[in-house]
């Protein structure tokens, strides 16, 4: 049977905001909230799936015992519950005393070979967030970041989306150069999308040249 928070979510008569404030003072409604992510009700599925978010930002000891859950919840057929995942298990990479995402680093990082601008750029966005929290995967991160020039490009994934990726792949870099070992290929890439034409990512890599003094 369907928790009353879960009802007052479907017919809007608790905002995602009340809810996460809800949670917030009583965490023994969190599984409530797990369980609405299964919910046949898009706004049930979807507003309980942003409140996790939020509340993995500023509580993710509080999440991280359902951490299972959210690396099986990647490959939701449903998208947005995929962007979901990657931001949440991103964040509780913060407090992963078990090691929970490094083991799942190779399907993490698949996702950069995904047909989706978004499901890409959700990858590159976190990627600063998990380096800070594992300064040990820097190397491999690093790596996997410099392969955004090369993604291949479909109906969901232009050209113009790669330049857009790129600019977020430099905007991750400059969280965690300072820890880098091989600066020299990822100033070697900043300097190519210098060269390129959206705008945007040319002020983004002109800023980190000069911020990092080359």
């Amino acid at each position: 049977m369907e928790h009353a928070l879960l009802k007052k979510l479907a017919d809007k008569s608790i905002t995602k905001d009340e809810l996460k404030e809800k949670v917030k003072n009583d965490f023994r409604l969190l599984p409530t909230i797990i369980d609405g992510v299964s919910s046949p009700k898009a706004a049930v599925r979807y507003g309980c799936g942003r409140v996790l978010l939020d509340l993995s930002l500023d509580h993710p000891e509080r999440l991280y015992p359902h951490i299972d859950f959210f690396v099986s919840l990647l490959d939701s057929k449903y998208r947005i519950l995929k962007w979901v995942a990657l931001a949440v298990v991103a964040n509780l990479a913060r407090v992963d005393s078990e090691g929970k995402f490094d083991a799942v680093f190779g399907n993490y990082y698949g996702f950069l070979g995904d047909e989706y601008m978004v499901t890409v750029a959700n990858v590159v966005g976190n990627s600063g967030t998990i380096a800070l929290a594992k300064p040990h995967l820097v190397p491999r991160i690093t790596r996997e970041l410099l392969k955004v020039e090369k993604l291949r490009t479909t109906a969901h994934l232009t050209d113009e989306c790669r330049l857009v990726i790129a600019e977020q792949a430099i905007k991750a870099f400059d969280m965690f150069f300072d820890k880098v070992g091989d600066k020299k290929a990822v100033l070697a890439f900043v300097k190519r999308q210098a060269g390129k034409p959206r705008k945007s990512l040319k002020t983004a890599a002109e800023a980190f040249l000069k911020k990092w003094n080359v």
